[in-house]
């Protein structure tokens, strides 16, 4: 078996790492310092599963894949456990990943902590270290996406808490959808955002897969990438047509800049025109219409 690879960071493993922040601190299973909040390798043998878990069967085809892309790829996304005492922790979310560890024949697992009554405080602490950690944008994806789900936050109100537009948010939780593979590129900065958010817009895994295949071998800037994606799903990019207002140039750059997705402004004639909103799903279709809504 091939030695895994830290699919974490420094970033993500640093976050909540802070004198300020720390909930408690113990010595793990590992021998290293386990603090609660923050993401700590946790002995497979001190954790068990949630017995109010909903989900009472995993497909064993599905988690054998997941099990080799763990051993090919790391933990990407840790679990969440709750503290139950010395040296013990209950999940909280992540059976499969969970599940897929165990036949991948992993010791520990990288685990966030929490406590009982601690929602306030892991809240405060994620903002806090979302806004001064260097992550990248996987990692920012994940925070952002632990903050929903376990702090029980909408979008606008974690947009808020983190001083960030709605539609920002949502781009960085997408990139959670990539296959694993891509998000460990992304996470070692071998594709950009640009990259990634531009093979979201294909629908399939495979089609996804080729893409970023096609990246790296032809080293496919962001708008080679956008072009591709554009050729994939069947439209075409319009010839150049005979107004060429650099001021409507400028507006077309700061509505994509606005709306994070591409926009064409066509000029048909000097005071007329049409204007074209690329989506590449059912969510960033959401996200435009609630943008132009407000």
């Amino acid at each position: 078996m091939k030695g895994k690879r830290n699919a974490l960071g420094k970033g993500l493993s640093a976050l909540l790492e802070s004198a300020e922040t720390d909930v408690t601190s113990k010595i793990g299973s590992t021998g290293s310092p386990a603090v609660v909040g923050s993401v700590s390798e946790i002995a497979m043998t001190s954790i068990e599963a949630n017995p109010f878990q909903p989900r009472n069967e995993f497909e064993l085809e599905a988690l054998e894949q997941l099990s080799e892309s763990i051993k090919e790829q790391g933990i990407i996304q840790p679990i969440t456990v709750r503290k139950l005492g010395y040296d013990k922790y209950q999940i909280i979310s992540g059976e499969r990943r969970f599940r897929a560890s165990k036949l991948a024949g992993l010791k520990t697992i990288p685990a966030y902590i929490r406590i009982a009554n601690d929602q306030a405080m892991l809240e405060m602490a994620l903002v806090e270290n979302i806004q001064r950690s260097d992550l990248n944008p996987l990692e920012v994806g994940i925070s952002y996406k632990r903050l929903i789900d376990e702090c029980n936050l909408s979008q606008e109100e974690l947009a808020q808490r983190v001083g960030k537009k709605r539609s920002t948010v949502t781009n960085y939780m997408r990139l959670l959808k990539l296959p694993p593979q891509i998000q460990t590129a992304l996470k070692e900065n071998r594709i950009t955002m640009g990259h990634a958010r531009s093979i979201l817009g294909l629908d399939s895994i495979s089609a996804q897969l080729q893409l970023y295949k096609d990246i790296l071998e032809n080293n496919f800037s962001v708008r080679d990438t956008e072009l591709k994606v554009s050729k994939a799903r069947g439209t075409k990019k319009k010839k150049s047509k005979t107004y060429t207002d650099p001021n409507i140039k400028a507006l077309e750059k700061k509505m994509s800049d606005n709306l994070e997705t591409r926009v064409n402004i066509h000029q048909k004639s000097r005071d007329k025109g049409t204007i074209t909103i690329d989506y590449f799903s059912a969510d960033d279709l959401e996200r435009i219409s609630s943008f132009l809504s407000d």
